[in-house]
């Protein structure tokens, strides 16, 4: 009885807030949260992402709520959402770890090379050092882009990004090395 009760309420709460009633979808976001993010913690081991895969998930749930059909569907539907958002968290996470270890299987230029003087080896150390530091998605970019003179569309293709985030992957990690290289490593 106390299960179809809940289910009832659920469909009433799914049916207001598709009509707009904020207070229902407050009520639907309270009944349902926990569900998602246990779900979520099922399939990705790890609570910090567990909540951030539902919480992209109720941003998608309140997008589309209103074009939810059947609001018995709605746990179907809500699970489906949150269980794309974890498949994309892990892809990512999979995808960092790939390229962070492609680009440490990278051989340094030796500081020895004929271009760089003794005077050039700590700016070159601190660069590569810098590098390093970067985050893998942004490493891999200046590596594919600088070292291996891809294009941005080259680089996209190979990141299996837009091109637009390989453009801003660069800039934020030619701001940080700049940085860096400039002294002012509080960026």
């Amino acid at each position: 009885m106390r299960e179809t009760t809940g289910r009832i309420l659920d469909e009433y709460l799914v049916v207001a807030a598709a009509a707009g009633d904020r207070r229902a979808f407050e009520d639907l976001a309270r009944r349902w949260h926990r569900k998602l993010v246990a779900h979520a913690w099922r399939l990705t081991g790890d609570g910090e992402a567990a909540r951030d895969a539902a919480q992209a998930g109720w941003v998608e749930i309140a997008r589309g709520i209103g074009g939810l059909r059947d609001e018995r569907a709605f746990p179907a539907w809500a699970y489906r959402i949150v269980s794309r958002r974890c498949a994309g968290l892990i892809a990512g996470r999979q995808q960092d770890r790939v390229l962070a270890r492609a680009f440490a299987a990278q051989p340094e230029p030796a500081p020895d090379a004929p271009h760089w003087g003794a005077a050039h080896r700590p700016e070159v150390e601190r660069l590569h050092a810098a590098i390093r530091d970067l985050p893998p998605a942004q490493r891999a970019a200046i590596a594919l882009f600088h070292f291996e003179e891809m294009t941005v569309a080259e680089t996209a293709v190979a990141l299996d990004v837009p091109a637009g985030t390989i453009k801003t992957r660069l800039m934020h990690a030619r701001r940080t090395l700049r940085a860096v290289l400039e002294g002012d490593e509080d960026v």
